[in-house]
């Protein structure tokens, strides 16, 4: 079966179902921090349980040789198996009862931490912020960023792939036979589908050709293949090793499909170091592969100190939005309201990187998913929604990146990041973590690619 043509819920009417970060409570701080003592059980919630009552846990090593005693000590002395093995962060998935995970925490090697796999909703409301009828452009970011003019000179995405780690992406006919990939960690499915909305709309941010909208709606590199990775559910909500398999199957994959960016419109509370947070960390080794990690800052603005993870890793693209206002003029352009401002919560470091347009982005729908049936969400003709969030600034922002990529292939995923940070045009009166290094200059980072040097690596 062709993997463009098939959804198991394609018009589907399913109820709406709200997702949101929110605010941290003592059971998201227990899931995101190394569990050292039985009491931390107190607050997990029943939800967080598997079906036969047993608790998930993530145990990662960082040596080897404290993997294997890991390993070791829950086959011989805890008496249960290894579910998953993740070795993108040197680690595996067990789920074990009460008196197991006592037990556990007493024969616990020396630098081995245990985590908790508490499924969490790792993506934000949608924000409404307008409808088609009333405001002057829905497809305006293209036009605002000079995109289209980087489309002149053939620069499209083409045989650029993007991974999209998100609740899917439904084969809408704007990404007609450049859906070249696709994994469930979910439900299983083999086909794309979205139960969501969510990883549709994002993929059509970065990727929609606008074919069902005569061209109008038009993500930032059109021509870019996609790789779908649904690792959260028709709630948005995913346990952290979903998330995990998710970078590590993009990372397995990436010669395969030639994935060169990875979107991840997501991300939650962050409760500890970005050298110790094991999805923060899965990130980093999808850059040290050769993907530029693109990532969602998060819609907990305006307080400070509310980027969350993974986007807190100092160095991938962590991505925040602003309000272009539907004009093609930068004069009146302001920080979106919602966009999550560093500095970072544990390590405070200044975050987010870059600004990209936000707020009322129009893109291809998943029909009759939760977005596509909320009667909230302004909808353009039949086939796209229009919402708003850093959820949408991101995969903008890896349309673009795509697009460099295409022009330097050979530039390094760190490299590319620093072109856009030099290159960006600072908001006046913003500080650095509500900004970053300003908003994105698409054709000065291009510029700057081409005659930047190669590195001869």
């Amino acid at each position: 079966m062709d993997i463009n043509s098939f959804n198991p819920v394609a018009h589907q009417r399913t109820d709406f179902t709200t997702v949101n970060m929110g605010a941290a409570t003592p059971k998201d701080e227990i899931a995101r921090k190394p569990v050292s003592d039985p009491s931390d059980l107190v607050s997990l919630s029943s939800s967080s349980r598997t079906e036969s009552g047993k608790i998930p846990i993530i145990i990662s090593s960082k040596e080897k040789d404290g993997l294997s005693k890991a390993k070791a000590a829950v086959r011989n002395e805890i008496k249960t198996e290894v579910k998953d093995e993740l070795p993108i962060i040197n680690g595996f998935t067990t789920e074990v009862d009460d008196a197991q995970f006592q037990k556990l925490l007493e024969r616990k090697p020396d630098g081995v931490s245990i985590f908790i796999d508490e499924k969490y909703k790792m993506i934000d409301d949608p924000i409404i912020t307008g409808t088609p009828e009333v405001t002057t452009r829905t497809d305006n970011a293209v036009v605002t960023l000079g995109v289209d003019k980087i489309w002149q000179k053939g620069f499209t995405g083409k045989d650029v792939t993007i991974a999209v780690i998100d609740t899917g992406i439904y084969p809408h006919k704007d990404f007609a036979n450049r859906i070249i990939g696709f994994k469930d960690f979910v439900n299983g499915y083999k086909e794309p589908y979205d139960d969501q909305g969510h990883g549709t709309h994002v993929a059509g941010d970065c990727s929609g050709d606008g074919t069902m909208s005569a061209g109008r709606y038009k993500g930032t590199a059109p021509e870019a293949k996609l790789v779908g990775v649904k690792s959260l559910d028709k709630n948005g909500a995913g346990r952290f090793s979903d998330i995990i398999k998710g970078i590590q199957w993009v990372v397995q994959h990436k010669d395969e499909y030639n994935i060169k960016v990875m979107n991840m419109s997501l991300g939650g509370p962050a409760f500890q170091s970005y050298k110790e947070d094991p999805i923060a960390q899965a990130a980093q080794k999808a850059l040290d592969a050769g993907i530029v990690p693109v990532i969602a800052a998060g819609n907990s603005g305006p307080k400070p100190g509310t980027v969350g993870s993974p986007g807190n890793n100092p160095n991938v693209l962590t991505v925040g939005a602003f309000d272009d206002k539907n004009t093609v003029t930068p004069a009146d352009d302001e920080i979106a309201k919602f966009s999550s401002r560093g500095p970072t919560k544990i390590d405070g470091l200044t975050k987010p990187d870059i600004l990209s347009p936000g707020v009322n982005i129009t893109a291809a729908t998943s029909y009759g998913s939760p977005l596509d049936t909320n009667p909230k969400i302004p909808h353009a003709g039949t086939d796209y929604i229009t919402i708003s969030g850093t959820s949408m600034a991101t995969p903008i922002m890896a349309g673009i990146v795509s697009l460099v990529v295409q022009a330097r292939p050979d530039l390094k995923p760190t490299e590319i990041i620093e072109l856009f940070k030099g290159t960006a045009s600072k908001m006046p009166s913003l500080d650095a973590n509500q900004q970053g290094h300003g908003v994105v200059q698409p054709q000065a980072a291009l510029e700057k690619a081409l005659s930047t040097k190669p590195t001869g690596n």
